[in-house]
């Protein structure tokens, strides 16, 4: 207990002085000051005064070099400023010797009223001319009448109306006038910018070689187009990352041609170079929840020449060992839609029960577009089971559901935005065949939101409702909630919340309730830090609804793989709290 309640000090100490510790320089032989500006604006000025290289060397400062960047450096000052809208800044540049081949560079800016945007004319002309979404493009342009002129705005601004161009099939779309006119004297500027969007450009016919072994039809689920739409770069690259993420091509090579003269017709050429289509993985990991884990998995990409997969995991950890094996039909139109049937053998003993199931279930997934998926599933299980006082018991079901999820987060490994929900309603009866009677519904969700100063929350929550129509005793520990872990409330065991029977042992619930929220702040490249609190149970009834909390930090370390998580967690609002030591691998939705 001691250990641990130091390792926790130590680590919210380190946490906080990396957050605040700011680096102390050596003394230099040069010196350079600058006032009158804060934030961006001091970033882009002292960028712009970065010393040249051979300015100092070996300590000592190359005087001639000094007098002439003294002499560029008002002008400097001044080109850093111009993005910000400061086009009449005072600049003035000082240079003192402050020491035997000491020096300090003064730079003392006020920087005026910025410059006013006093007129916008946005034009669209061509065959383009009345598409919608340029005209709304052009509705939202940044840099309206009375706004600040912030060239950088101004650039993206263009830059984004010239990419929508292209991506609805206006290749040939470019600017024939693009013009900023800034009158200093009375600190206003006029835009004119006009977007000549050419012919439009679609899709012709699609030839697929490099992949005999695999079906046409197969091949062209991975199409994000089709003959006859307008031709975009963004679909080619979803096209490219499709058949990147199917795993099956080792090489792949997406060429448009070249439209014959007078033709607004795009052939592609896509040539493959598939991979092995059988593979074994295997791997190691350890995690608070599960201890100390061995994985493999073994995949059979193209069972019969027809892009059908097998595939076989096993998992073995302290406290889960399992199996799992299954075979995979993909719709024959659709990418991210597939008919499968899969076999769990599965062993979990942890301190408040031990179960052993076997189960068999058949699904028809189906995806909706934008990241949506909703799954159709049948399962037939035998579940063996001992939970807290209780003898030995068995429960046979044949269980239905329904299961749809969604989400969308900006990168898989360290995402800086995006969310995920999901939702599974199943249910099962006697007259099915079952041992018992009820209706579950289980639902879950995430949401990450970015904030100022490198700063992120995580929010993040989880609930489940049972119907019971036998005694919570026939229920097996399969279908029953518990809280605490890795990604239930921190600063318990894991599954170690939840009713207790009468001997005091923890047997689960039918409910459950589980909420978190975690501030990370980014650190350097790849290391972060965090603080949470976190809060949750299982239980009966809803009239009498206790919930745990915890608290505490967390130090990240980012790999190209996911995240490495070290969290210590406190236990909140109990007579003598634990201190209690989480570690986790990558980015849980």
């Amino acid at each position: 207990m001691v250990s641990l309640r130091r390792l926790a000090a130590a680590l919210v100490l380190i946490s906080l002085l990396i957050c605040l510790a700011s680096e102390t320089p050596a003394a230099e032989p040069l010196e350079i000051v600058v006032t009158g500006l804060t934030d961006d604006v001091l970033k882009n000025v002292r960028e712009m005064l970065t010393l040249p290289y051979g300015l100092v060397q070996n300590g000592k400062v190359d005087r001639l070099w000094l007098e002439r960047f003294r002499n560029q450096a008002e002008e400097k000052v001044r080109t850093a400023l111009e993005p910000f809208g400061y086009y009449n800044a005072r600049v003035t540049v000082t240079l003192a010797e402050v020491g035997p081949e000491k020096y300090r560079l003064l730079v003392d800016v006020a920087t005026g009223v910025p410059v006013v945007v006093a007129e916008v004319n946005l034009v669209l002309q061509g065959p383009g001319s009345a598409e919608a979404a340029l005209k709304q493009r052009l509705a939202v342009f940044p840099l309206a009448k009375g706004s600040v002129l912030l060239q950088q705005r101004y650039e993206q601004a263009k830059e984004e109306l010239l990419t929508q161009a292209h991506d609805l099939g206006y290749l040939e779309a470019d600017f024939s006038v693009h013009e900023i006119h800034i009158d200093k004297p009375k600190a206003t500027a006029r835009i004119a910018l006009v977007l000549e969007t050419g012919g439009r450009f679609f899709f012709d016919g699609v030839k697929i070689t490099g992949a005999p072994d695999y079906p046409e039809t197969f091949l062209r689920r991975y199409l994000a187009f089709k003959p006859g739409d307008f031709f975009s770069y963004t679909r080619l690259g979803e096209t490219q990352s499709n058949f990147i993420n199917s795993e099956r091509f080792k090489e792949i090579s997406i060429t448009p041609e070249k439209p014959a003269a007078g033709e607004d017709r795009i052939p592609v050429e896509v040539d493959l170079k598939p991979g092995p289509t059988r593979n074994l993985r295997q791997g190691i990991g350890y995690g608070t929840d599960t201890g100390a884990r061995l994985t493999a998995r073994y995949r059979d990409l193209n069972i019969g020449d027809r892009g059908h997969e097998f595939f076989t995991n096993l998992f073995i950890s302290e406290h889960l060992k399992g199996l799992a094996t299954g075979y995979i039909i993909p719709d024959s139109n659709d990418l991210k839609s597939s008919t499968s049937l899969q076999l769990n053998l599965q062993e979990q003993d942890v301190t408040t029960y031990l179960s052993r199931l076997v189960s068999l279930e058949l699904n028809r997934n189906r995806s909706f577009g934008d990241g949506r998926t909703g799954t159709a599933y049948i399962r037939l299980q035998r579940e063996v089971y001992t939970i807290g006082a209780q003898d030995s018991s068995e429960a046979r079901l044949v269980l239905p559901g329904l299961r749809f999820s969604g989400g969308r987060y900006d990168n898989p490994t360290r995402p800086s935005r995006g969310f995920h929900y999901g939702f599974d309603i199943r249910g099962t009866h006697r007259y099915l065949g079952s041992d018992m009677g009820l209706l579950q519904a289980i639902s879950g969700g995430s949401y990450l939101l970015p904030l100022p100063l490198q700063l992120s929350l995580y929010l993040r929550a989880n609930t489940g409702i049972t119907v019971l129509s036998d005694p919570l005793s026939d229920l097996p520990p399969s279908l029953r909630f518990f809280a605490g872990g890795d990604q239930s409330v921190r600063g318990y065991s894991y599954q170690s919340l939840g009713p207790k029977d009468a001997t005091g042992r923890v047997v689960g619930g039918k409910h459950l309730l589980v909420g978190s929220v975690e501030l990370t702040r980014a650190l350097f490249k790849f290391w972060g830090t965090s603080i949470f609190y976190d809060a949750g149970n299982a239980f009966d009834s809803f009239t009498a609804i206790s919930l745990f909390q915890g608290a505490g930090v967390g130090v990240h370390y980012y790999t190209p793989v996911g995240a490495l998580n070290f969290y210590v967690a406190r236990q909140v609002n109990v007579e003598e709290p634990n201190f209690h030591v989480h570690f986790t691998v990558g980015f849980e939705l």
